[in-house]
């Protein structure tokens, strides 16, 4: 037994097995109905409707959830949690610290999120922000100084970390978060005797904008728990600070990615730690902090402490909005460039899959069908992020246009009709998804005219041409470069 734990563990050749697995499961996936149609065209079609009948079942839950998700974000922003929060014990104990990991960004990005942490209604003195820098930013010292000042007084504390890339470390987010909070760990708790068990550490990328009534929220959520050292904590990232700035197909999906986080909040067996999230300073500390080597870091994270800590943890969904930027650059096309870049990046998740297989296999202390619920929903995800595409919008039409034989037969000629009579009722929940966006999005600025607005909701009939080429192409490119061993490399998201 322990020799098969450790050759799970260590060898790079089954490893690199696993890496191959996204590839693989994509391009046979997307290739099956092609050929398929040739050999087995009942087969394909059984496939097809099964992915219809599957994308039904997620527009159906999205939809509801992401009213029930909106629905409550709306009462949380007129709830008092400060006034709740003080009436549990120990909250004066509480300390929330803020870490903005950051490097190349914008001096207004950076304000910004610093602004949102001055508004907080909990009370400042006990919120201490940690812009996390890096060494190799020319100007890092520089800029971590004024905001510095500028902020002094305005926020409990303010203090400013500069990662240095060792040997064996990745460049990226998760490298600098487990330096950071290390230091934090050092600072406030080794050096100024702060409670680690009150100590709650948020990490964001830079562009973040917290709600003022977060750390409220938080507080309250994080006394109230009786496991409160084996919970994440994750608002609703929505991407509305520039959402009326950016190209018409970069809006859309941009829209379409936001209330599917908002639903996500609804969905407990399904929310995973994302982007800009919370958790115990003491829970970071008991795992040994964020792994060094790798790009992906919040499902790592979650997967990390889950199966370290017997898979007691759990995300806990806090029901306010975080406001982050999407995608954006100087022009039209750029944008849609940056678009595309940062959707690969994000189905670069995958790269980690073989880690989430790895940790299933040995970790027998977690319960058997707790741990293959969590890993394979997240495989799941992974695996057919760009197959759905292909199969949804084009597959239904393949067996008949491939094998007249086929078109002539009763399934043959009832499976387009079938298909779309499905999709059709998506549609619906599509509906759903616009309308909650409208809802939550900032107001439409003067310089927008109302044609402008109109002519958006015009665009959405073009919804499978932009979710081609920036959702189902990055993702099978991603997929790809994994299979090949053409590993990225680390891609700060550009701002204007």
């Amino acid at each position: 037994m322990d020799k098969i734990r450790t050759f799970i563990e260590q060898d790079n050749r089954f490893h690199r097995a696993l890496e191959l697995l996204p590839g693989l499961v994509s391009w046979n996936m997307i290739l099956f109905p092609f050929w398929g149609s040739l050999f087995f065209p009942q087969a394909v079609a059984f496939i097809i409707l099964g992915f219809d009948i599957v994308w039904f079942y997620r527009s159906a839950a999205m939809g509801i959830t992401s009213v029930s998700s909106y629905l409550k974000i709306q009462a949380a922003k007129q709830y008092d949690f400060l006034n709740e929060a003080k009436k549990l014990p120990n909250f004066q104990k509480v300390y929330h610290i803020h870490m903005i990991v950051n490097v190349n960004e914008p001096l207004h990005i950076l304000e910004r999120s610093l602004e949102a942490l001055a508004k907080q209604d909990f009370p400042r003195e006990r919120i201490v922000a940690v812009l996390a820098m890096e060494e190799r930013e020319k100007d890092a010292r520089v800029k971590a100084d004024y905001l510095i000042q500028k902020f002094k007084g305005r926020i409990g504390q303010i203090y400013a970390t500069f990662h240095k890339l060792t040997p064996g470390e990745v460049i990226g987010k998760s490298s600098n978060e487990s330096y950071t909070s290390k230091w934090i760990k050092k600072k406030l708790v080794d050096g100024l005797g702060l409670d680690i068990n009150f100590i709650t550490i948020t990490t964001s990328d830079a562009d973040s904008v917290l709600h003022p009534k977060y750390f409220s929220y938080l507080t309250f959520l994080f006394l109230k728990s009786t496991n409160r050292y084996r919970r994440f904590w994750q608002g609703a990232v929505v991407f509305y600070n520039n959402i009326w700035q950016i190209p018409l197909a970069s809006r859309v999906l941009n829209s379409i990615n936001t209330v599917w986080q908002m639903a996500q909040l609804s969905r407990p067996d399904r929310l995973i730690n994302y982007s800009t999230y919370s958790s115990s300073l003491k829970m970071v500390d008991e795992v040994g902090y964020w792994d060094t080597d790798v790009i992906p870091e919040d499902y790592r994270m979650f997967f990390k402490c889950f199966f370290k800590l017997r898979g007691e943890v759990e995300v806990e969904p806090v029901f306010l909005p975080i406001s982050a930027d999407a995608a954006q650059s100087t022009d039209t096309w750029k944008t849609l460039k940056n678009q595309y870049l940062q959707q690969q990046r994000w189905a670069w998740g995958a790269s980690d899959d073989p880690n989430f297989i790895k940790w299933w296999l040995i970790s027998h202390q977690v319960p058997f069908f707790k741990k293959t619920r969590r890993v394979f929903k997240v495989l799941s995800d992974h695996l057919f992020w760009p197959v759905n595409w292909f199969m949804v919008t084009i597959g239904a039409n393949l067996p008949i246009i491939l094998n007249p034989k086929f078109s002539q037969t009763v399934l043959g000629q009832k499976l387009p009709q079938i298909s779309s009579s499905i999709l059709t009722l998506c549609l619906i929940f599509l509906l759903v998804t616009i309308y909650i966006d409208l809802k939550s999005r900032p107001p439409r600025p003067v310089k927008v005219s109302f044609f402008r607005h109109l002519y958006e909701h015009l665009a959405w009939p073009f919804l499978p041409i932009f979710s081609f080429f920036l959702g189902a192409l990055p993702g099978i490119d991603a997929h790809t470069r994994l299979f090949l061993g053409k590993y990225l490399s680390y891609r700060v998201t550009e701002k204007v």
